[in-house]
Formats: structure tokens, sequence, C-alpha cells
């Protein structure tokens, strides 16, 4: 079996490193949701997390590794703004300078809170560029390292302490339901719950526009698409990492796909039923968990909510369907 680059106790080292500065954020419940799925489901809720999102964690326990050297030359790293965010801001708790290069369509939220971080913002088009050609480019030039947003070995550990404190808290799950774009929060995640509790099932979760992970995943071969078109802006990425589909295909149980307008109706639930502001690419987990895909009556089920950064009056379109879905 091939030799993964990440392991449990890689998770738990990152933990103690993050431990002091990132939020143990809370596990909710809704008997609604409950109602609604016939499960008892418990949601892991990252949009509470520094910088609005899980970014944090890989973000910090990435930067918290870097040499002296390193540090005094900075971090590079692109991103659609959850990742951006989350560099800014780590680098700025550990003294290091960041430059960040963000799809100039990004929600301005995001583009602003980087920025407000500290982050020198590098604008680019997603659709006619190459964001990884770009940042290495810059990398070289300013003698920079690069931390991508999901393909790197402490990002991926980093991601999985989320699930680590879900399983602490709530203890063993049935079904665990994880967003997934490039698969670094999916594979941590995966990697933790099979360690600490392996007769859990783990499902990731992607947006119908760009089901490159469960193509992937069933084909046994990495599969890229062209940039998905979905409001779900932390999953418009084009294929998983080189790093993170091995430890997908090893330890993740099944990839679900959901439409846009599912994402919607989740953002009216979170918004209506549980008083939270979360973003489509948040509402992932939860989507796939109301769709009914799955048998859920009975089980015990964790959900990671992954953000809550989206702009308010695009929240406010889209709830009230004042905007085209996709």
């Amino acid at each position: 079996m091939q030799q993964l680059p990440i392991s449990y106790e890689d998770i738990v080292h990152a933990h103690e490193r993050i431990a002091s500065v990132a939020h143990r954020t809370p596990v909710m419940t809704s008997t609604t949701a409950d109602q609604l799925t016939g499960a008892n489901i418990f949601f892991k809720c990252e949009n509470f997390q520094r910088a609005g999102a899980f970014k944090f964690r890989g973000a910090y326990n990435a930067l918290s590794q870097f040499t002296k050297e390193q540090r005094k030359r900075g971090v590079i790293a692109f991103s659609s703004g959850n990742h951006a965010q989350a560099i800014a801001l780590a680098a700025r708790l550990l003294g290091i300078k960041a430059v960040i290069v963000m799809p100039s369509d990004a929600p301005q939220i995001k583009i602003a809170a980087t920025r407000g971080y500290g982050g020198e913002v590098i604008m680019f088009d997603r659709y006619t560029e190459d964001r990884d050609a770009i940042s290495r480019r810059l990398a070289e030039e300013r003698g920079l390292t690069l931390i991508p947003p999901y393909d790197h070995p402490h990002v991926m550990a980093g991601q999985g302490t989320a699930a680590k404190e879900l399983f602490d808290e709530v203890g063993a799950l049935d079904v665990l339901f994880v967003p997934l774009g490039g698969g670094g929060l999916l594979s941590g995640s995966a990697t933790a719950a099979k360690a600490m509790h392996p007769h859990c099932t783990v499902i990731g979760v992607e947006p119908e526009a760009g089901n490159d992970g469960q193509r992937s995943f069933r084909s046994g071969q990495i599969v890229r698409i062209a940039t998905p078109v979905t409001i779900a802006d932390g999953t418009q990425t084009q294929q998983l990492g080189a790093l993170t589909f091995p430890v997908i295909q090893q330890r993740v149980d099944d990839i679900l796909t959901v439409s846009d307008q599912e994402l919607v109706e989740t953002m009216k639930f979170f918004a209506s039923r549980m008083k939270m502001m979360v973003e489509p690419t948040g509402c992932l987990s939860a989507a796939a968990a109301f769709s009914q895909q799955c048998d859920l009556k009975g089980k015990k089920v964790g959900v990671i909510v992954s953000g809550g950064n989206i702009d308010l009056m695009r929240f406010a379109e889209l709830i009230q369907g004042d905007l085209p879905i996709s």
C-alpha cells in the first residue's frame, strides 16, 4: 500500500501547535435537522474559526514550521479567499510577510479581509490565467515560500484537527460529511476519522458543477476539469492534489454532489433555524445530509461546516432568489 503523506500523529502534533491560537469551534445541534434526517447531527462550526473558516488551522500549522530563513523571506499563497485570509492572519501573528494571489472575482469581503490582515494581494483571472504559474514565478523572483491551499502535508494535517476536535467532543460517529475542493480538509478529516473511529463512514461533498473529486475517486485517477461555475467559490478547484488524492482513495468511503439550489436552501436553514451565517461552500456537508442520498435514520452524524465568509449583499441576494444560482 502506498505511503501516505500524513498520519494521525501529524494531526495530533498539528493540534498541539495551533492550540494556543486557533479557536476550538463549537459543536452545535438542531432539533429541526434531526427531524429532517431522522439522525442525530452534530455540526462542527468552523464558520466561527479565526478568519472565518477552517483554513486557519492548516495555514498556522504550516507557517509555524518555517525555518528562520523562510520567515525572513516571506510566504506566498494562491486562494479564492479563505486560505488567503488564513495565510495573511497566520503570517501576521508570526511576523512573516505574506503575498496572496487571488482571483479578481473573489468575494470582496475575502479580498478586504486578506488586505486587512496585512497580506499583499495580487489579482488574476481564474478563467484565463494559471494561478499556480503566477505564484511559482513570484516565489522564485522574491524568494518566497509557496504554501498551496490544500496540497501540502502541513496544511492537510492542520485541517484534520477540526475532525479530531469533533470526535474528541462527541465520540464515535456513524457518518462524517466533509466539504471537498482540493482535498485538504477531506484528507485530514478522513485520516483523523479512520484512526480514532475506524468504522465511521467518511463522505466528501462537492458542488454538482465541480465533481472532479467524485470522478477521480470512482475512476482511480485524478480527473481535471475546467474551472466550475458554482456559488461554492471555495471549491472552484480543477482537480484534487497529488498528495490529497491518495489519502482520499484509501481513507474516504464515498463522494457525493449537491446542487447550488440545495446550497441556497441550506444557507436559509442555517440562518433561520440556527441563527448563523454560512457561506455556500460551508453548506456542502449539511446539504448532502439533508438530501436523502444516504439513509441516516437512527445514525450519529458529523457535519463539518467549513466557513462563513460571504458578502452580506451576496448572502441576501442568494437567499431571496434575486440572483441566478449558476
